[in-house]
């Protein structure tokens, strides 16, 4: 008899544990302005090459990095960014991967980090930018935006407006 109340009474303590329900989503949480960001230079994915194409990339970020900064995000300087690579010894070919980038980012204080690229396409230039959460890798958010490629000012601008999704 007493074998059996104490079975009974495991029982119903262990049914409790057992219905746990099933665990939540991972949802990363809303950054608003005020957040620090990383931006990493923007990458040339253009199948062709010139020099035009290799050498806007630095301009394109910094039009990215301009308007978040409007936006009221706080930029850590790309200056900082290099000398943190710097001080860590780690070449380009080390920040190959975006865990690597990441791992730069939590150690310089950044929040989120952008990442993107552009590419030409015929007449079209195409600039893609995610912002990801640094401490889980989570794409907090995305933006794009396609142009006419017939003049540099015009990328410029597609630079600002893809960054201006970001906010």
């Amino acid at each position: 008899m007493k074998a059996a109340i104490r079975l009974l009474v495991l029982c119903f303590l262990l049914l409790p544990s057992g219905c746990a329900g099933p665990p939540k989503a991972y949802t990363p949480p809303v950054y608003s302005r005020g957040a620090v960001v990383a931006v990493w230079e923007l990458e040339n994915m253009s199948v062709e090459s010139s020099p035009l194409l290799d050498e806007i990339g630095e301009m394109l970020t910094a039009r990215v990095i301009d308007t978040l900064q409007q936006g009221g995000y706080v930029l850590i300087e790309r200056q900082k960014l290099l000398l943190a690579l710097e001080e860590l010894n780690i070449g380009s070919s080390a920040l190959a991967g975006e865990r690597s980038r990441l791992e730069v980012g939590r150690i310089i204080g950044a929040q989120l980090m952008v990442f993107g690229g552009y590419q030409r396409v015929g007449e079209q230039l195409r600039i893609d930018l995610r912002m990801v959460e640094v401490e889980t890798g989570a794409v907090v958010r995305t933006a794009d935006k396609t142009t006419r490629a017939a003049d540099v000012s015009g990328w410029l601008d597609a630079a600002a407006s893809a960054a201006a999704g970001l906010l």
